[in-house]
């Protein structure tokens, strides 16, 4: 009787959380699918009640929307590795020498998060375009005689990901170097190992669940990207995000939208399923 009394209050504590993720996950989510497999009346924008595979067999078999799901990944991936490349450093010098400063420095890392994601997009726009701060600079100095093209670039849609993803990047790394023992560096230094093997032996297997977290925290965001695209790429550059937003407003194909995004999914359904294996329970852990 006390086990089962157990088990009910265990069930009673985690009944809210479940009945979030119903309402807010499984369900939009499985509206999404069903409008996947119906028809699309595109003379009046709305859906004709009939199954079919038709929507998927366009997303999966044209060759273009293939080369925008590549382009996703080629971007989300080369955001994400700039990311860890940068994070890592600064996460390790905010643990090692910042000292007293430490919690204000995070602060600092994540205060940008706290201006609206538009306005921070439209303060990058404004420094690429052709009179922004960077032509300015470069051609008040005399390096360049006309102004660059970095608006509406990849390279611009590159760096508005990595600009907007970045702190979600450091906090795990920071976290996961933060909670490193002191002694077992020592230990490391005390053996003979240089930095270099003190890094590939010691730090990254211990923080690999933080490695992981700081992963998917960007990498995922990255890969289902609208907005970046939109603004700082223009018609020249169209991620994956880009196709589901032009099939539900642009073209009111509600049904070939929702396809390309179950197909979205379902690739970051994967990504995360293969990053969690890789990073184990303290990836888990550091996501929770």
């Amino acid at each position: 009787m006390e086990k089962l009394y157990r088990k009910l209050v265990n069930y009673l504590y985690v009944m809210p959380a479940v009945i979030w993720l119903i309402l807010l996950l499984a369900a939009p989510l499985g509206v999404i699918i069903y409008y996947s497999f119906l028809t699309p009346d595109l003379v009046t924008g709305g859906v004709i009640n009939e199954f079919t595979f038709d929507n998927y067999e366009a997303t999966l078999a044209r060759g273009m929307y293939g080369l925008i799901f590549l382009k996703t990944l080629g971007l989300a991936t080369a955001t994400t590795v700039i990311c860890l490349l940068l994070g890592y450093p600064l996460a390790y010098w905010i643990v090692k020498y910042a000292g007293r400063w430490k919690t204000l420095t995070v602060f600092m890392v994540i205060t940008p998060s706290f201006t609206t994601y538009l306005i921070r997009l439209y303060a990058i726009r404004t420094i690429f375009q052709s009179q922004g701060i960077i032509n300015s600079v470069l051609l008040n100095l005399g390096l360049i005689s006309s102004p660059l093209q970095i608006l509406y670039t990849p390279g611009a849609v590159m760096a508005g990901l990595v600009y907007s993803w970045m702190p979600l990047m450091i906090l795990p790394l920071y976290a996961a170097l933060d909670g490193l023992d002191p002694s077992v560096l020592e230990a490391a230094e005390d053996l003979g190992a240089s930095g270099l093997q003190k890094l590939r032996t010691v730090i990254l297997p211990l923080i690999k669940g933080g490695i992981v977290a700081g992963i998917i925290f960007t990498f995922v965001p990255s890969l289902g990207a609208w907005l970046v695209p939109l603004m700082l790429g223009g018609a020249k550059v169209m991620m994956a995000g880009n196709l589901v937003q032009l099939h539900f407003l642009a073209a009111g194909n509600i049904p070939m939208g929702s396809a390309v995004a179950v197909v979205l999914t379902a690739m970051i359904v994967l990504i995360l399923y293969i990053a969690i294996k890789l990073g184990g329970k303290e990836a888990l852990e550091r996501i929770a």
